[in-house]
């Protein structure tokens, strides 16, 4: 069962129809929308500032989210996925993003609607990146914008962890 902890007053909210892998943690101030999914080994910890996600976000393995105190809370908007041992600290993250595996999103930037963020990428504080652009590197730079087939991955992968999460629900 997953780690659920109450801190400073503040419970986890979970969503209707989400999924928490049997060793994810989710701390205080945590807010989940609707069909989110957090995996094994994630750790969504709302212990200094708000988490607040919307619907159909997905947190990858051995994912990290946190904030800073008094300073940046995290925003996560809908269909957005989170993918394996990344960081999202303390910034904003519009809907329809894809974070790849390993990147790193610092406190204070922002990730516009239908952008991607590269495997590995270190978004470095206080960067944004526009709707639709796809970022990588370290530090993260602006690689091209987002086609067609792009924009429909992001919704292709959204829409894949509630059907796997299924799996375990059985």
């Amino acid at each position: 069962m997953a780690l659920i902890k109450s801190v400073r007053g503040f419970s986890p909210q979970i969503g209707e129809d989400c999924f928490l892998a049997d060793n994810a943690t989710l701390i205080g101030q945590v807010s989940m929308g609707r069909q989110c999914s957090i995996w094994f080994n994630a750790v969504v910890r709302g212990d200094v500032s708000p988490i607040t996600m919307g619907d159909q976000v997905n947190v990858q393995d051995g994912a990290v989210i946190h904030a800073t105190y008094q300073r940046n809370e995290t925003r996560i908007g809908h269909q957005v996925s989170i993918a394996h041992n990344a960081i999202v600290h303390g910034c904003t993250i519009e809907d329809l993003v894809l974070i790849g595996m390993g990147a790193i999103v610092m406190d204070g930037c922002v990730v516009k609607t239908g952008a991607i963020i590269g495997a590995g990428a270190v978004l470095r504080q206080n960067t944004v990146v526009e709707a639709g652009q796809i970022w990588a590197g370290n530090p993260a730079k602006f690689i091209k914008n987002t086609d067609a087939f792009a924009q429909s991955e992001i919704v292709r992968i959204a829409n894949a962890y509630p059907f796997y999460s299924r799996w375990f629900q059985e």
